[in-house]
């Protein structure tokens, strides 16, 4: 990750938004705030689908393996097709496509009808996501506006899934359907404002080339079976997580094979030479992993072993969504004064340190020992996962503006579903029975995951810190990765 700016050699703040930028980054804050909210929302109403439904423990397994295996395998498709067949184009077909099924998952009366909801759902998310990245990406000049702007747009994500958490909470009350037609009210504002705001542009030239068929099949297929493996693991035998996990990256090698032949690929291999991009990707991936899984553990331990109830759960963590308010507001200063490499590796070595102030906890811990965790990743990910975004996108050509979003979300999305799995494995592994001790005892042994996953990350991000410091000239018109100059302001996206 490579340090821009120097210390004590400060970024200009650049121009102030213009009120069409800001109207534009709003409705494309709004659908990454809808991504997160929806998911949140899920996680809580759970238990009283299945209650309704009949489902059994395997079926309401499915119902969010089905959104994961639907949103990270088709993610890197979906991430070039914005830069294929245009962003905005792209974004409000499938934001279109999100708000129909969420609709069609209220309605469901059968657990498979939920299930291929969910599914398509999670497809959609995953054309529209990279989709609305790469349009504030190539929107906004590269510099301190734009890593504004995507911090911006970072926080509203985190503050999704926080805020989700007490809203599912509340509408659960009211009954499990509310939790899917709520979006859909959400999606509808959102894609009226994308229909009126979103400049539009000229189809994009694809003369000559040809889309690539069997690099778009393989990569989906590899990363489908390798989600599915890990999403699975703790629900099925090893022997079918390792024929699962090895036929994925069995694919994932032909897919490799079939971008060095291909004249157009789908995925440019060279890409990933980039340095801070691929550390920004790993890191991306360890996050996730280790807020995801500390996030599952301390549901389990206030619900199972405290027996708090879904809402005093939700009002509990909701103070780890204090990202939503800090990545806007202190992160872009941070930036701005230390560099993009020094804030992320802050940021994962608090979250480090967040996991150990929680391995003691006991079973009869207050409110007051669980904040200092708490409240600590919150900051954590609001300095990491913003500035993550602006690494993994950060001189990129405009015209893989959509696969660099794209990677970034496979990964953490990856990240998210390694370690849910990884965190229920060693649980399931620690707890001999259901009394209270053995119960913390899993915890316990379980919370290591987390803490491991950062410790990791932090060792990853440390080698960004020693890359050449750079200053970015924001005067004139900048140049994209590829030296074409950025219009100023919002220009017209594809």
């Amino acid at each position: 990750m490579s340090q821009s700016p120097a210390p004590h050699a400060h970024q200009s703040p650049g121009r102030p938004f213009t009120g069409r930028e800001r109207i534009v980054l709003l409705v494309l804050c709004g659908a990454i705030f809808l991504e997160g909210i929806d998911i949140a929302m899920l996680n809580v109403a759970l238990p009283s689908i299945r209650a309704d439904l009949g489902l059994s423990t395997g079926s309401l397994q499915w119902v969010m393996s089905a959104y994961v295996l639907g949103y990270g395998g088709f993610m890197l498709l979906g991430g070039r097709a914005a830069d294929l067949f245009g962003r905005r184009r792209m974004f409000v077909l499938w934001l279109s496509v999100f708000l129909v099924f969420s609709g069609l998952g209220g309605l469901a009366t059968e657990g498979w009808m939920l299930i291929v909801a969910r599914f398509v759902t999670g497809i959609a998310a995953a054309f529209m996501t990279p989709a609305g990245l790469s349009i504030i990406t190539t929107g906004f000049e590269e510099g301190p506006r734009r890593n504004k702007a995507l911090l911006f747009y970072s926080g509203t994500a985190a503050g999704g899934f926080s805020i989700g958490l007490v809203v599912g909470g509340l509408l659960t009350q009211f009954g499990w359907r509310w939790v899917f037609f709520a979006p859909v009210v959400l999606s509808a504002v959102i894609l009226v404002g994308a229909l009126t705001v979103v400049p539009r542009s000229q189809r994009p030239d694809r003369t000559g080339q040809r889309v690539d068929v069997a690099g778009g099949v393989t990569i989906t297929a590899a990363i489908v079976l390798l989600v599915l493996g890990v999403e699975r693991a703790t629900h099925t035998t090893s022997a079918w997580t390792a024929l699962t996990v090895g036929a994925g990256l069995a694919l994932l090698a032909v897919f490799v094979a079939v971008e060095r032949r291909a004249a157009i690929p789908l995925v440019r291999l060279g890409i990933l030479r980039s340095g801070p991009l691929v550390r920004a990707n790993a890191s991306a991936l360890l996050l996730a992993a280790g807020f995801f899984g500390f996030q599952f553990l301390v549901v389990l331990y206030l619900q199972e072993l405290r027996d708090w109830s879904t809402l005093q759960t939700s009002f509990a963590m909701l103070v780890m969504g204090i990202d939503a308010v800090l990545s806007p507001l202190l992160t872009p200063r941070l930036v701005n004064r230390f560099g993009n490499a020094r804030v992320i590796f802050g940021g994962l070595l608090l979250a480090a340190l967040a996991y150990a102030l929680f391995l003691p906890v006991g079973a009869d811990w207050t409110y007051a020992m669980m904040f200092p965790s708490f409240i600590a990743v919150g900051i954590a990910f609001s300095l990491a996962y913003g500035p993550l975004t602006i690494v993994a996108t950060e001189g990129v050509a405009e015209k893989e503006q959509g696969l660099a979003g794209a990677l970034l979300y496979t990964s953490f999305q990856f990240g998210a579903a390694v370690g849910l799995s990884t965190v229920t494995a060693v649980n399931v592994a620690a707890t001999a029975s259901s009394s209270p001790s053995d119960l913390l005892d899993g915890y316990r042994a379980a919370l290591w995951v987390p803490l491991a996953a950062a410790l990791v990350a932090v060792l990853v991000s440390a080698f960004g810190l020693r890359g050449r410091r750079s200053v970015l000239v924001t005067s004139g018109a900048p140049a994209t990765g590829d030296g074409a100059p950025v219009l100023e302001g919002v220009h017209r996206t594809r």
